[in-house]
C-alpha cells in the first residue's frame, strides 16, 4: 500500500512540473485590448449582441468587425465608455437605457410545454414537461429568448423589483451655482 501511495504521489508531481514547464513554453499571449473591452462589457454573457458572449463581442469590438452600440443591456455608459477606448465617435441616439429586467412565469398561463428552458443560456428556468416554471433570479440575464417562444404568453421580462438586497442611494448630482 506505502509503494502504490508513494509511487502516483511521485508520479502526480513528475507530470505537475512537465505541465507547469509546458504552460509556460506554449504560452499564447492574447491581444491587451481584447482583455480592456471585455472589462468594460457588462459579463452577463446573454447573447443579445449576436455573439456568444462578451469575449466574442470585444474579440469584434477590437477586430473592427462590430460596432460600438452591440450591447443592450450595457446601455449609453457601456457605448460610450467603448467608444472612448476604441477612439471612434458614437451614436447613442438609438441606445436605449434600460432598468435591470429579469424574465418572470406567469402561473396561471404556464403549461410546461418547456421551449423556454430549452432555449435560455443560463439554464435560468426550472421547470419539467407538464409542470409550472420558475425562474432563478440570480442566473437570468434578460435575454429575452424565453419570452420570444413561450406560446401562452406566460413568460415576460418585468424590471427587478427594489428589494432590501437590490435598493441602492442614487449618486447625488452636483448643483449648478446660480
Amino acid at each position: 500500500m506505502l509503494i502504490a501511495l508513494t509511487s502516483l504521489t511521485v508520479l502526480g508531481a513528475i507530470l505537475g512540473f512537465i505541465l507547469g514547464v509546458a504552460a509556460r513554453v506554449f504560452r499564447v499571449e492574447g491581444n491587451p485590448l481584447v482583455a480592456e473591452l471585455e472589462e468594460i462589457l457588462p459579463g452577463s454573457q446573454c447573447g443579445q449582441c449576436g455573439f456568444p458572449g462578451c469575449a466574442g463581442a470585444a474579440q469584434a469590438l477590437a477586430g473592427g468587425l462590430a460596432p460600438v452600440t452591440l450591447c443592450p443591456p450595457g446601455g449609453r455608459a457601456v457605448v460610450m465608455a467603448l467608444a472612448a477606448r476604441l477612439g471612434v465617435d458614437a451614436d447613442v441616439s438609438g441606445v436605449q437605457d434600460t432598468l435591470p429586467m429579469l424574465a418572470e412565469v406567469n402561473e396561471a398561463l404556464c403549461i410546461g410545454c418547456t421551449r423556454c428552458f430549452k432555449v435560455c443560456p443560463t439554464d435560468a428556468i426550472l421547470g419539467a414537461a407538464q409542470q409550472i416554471h420558475a425562474v432563478f433570479r440570480e442566473a437570468c440575464t434578460a435575454c429575452g429568448k424565453c419570452e420570444a417562444v413561450c406560446p401562452t404568453e406566460s413568460v415576460k421580462l418585468q424590471p427587478v423589483p427594489v428589494t432590501l438586497h437590490g435598493w441602492y442611494w442614487h449618486k447625488p448630482q452636483p448643483v449648478a451655482a446660480a
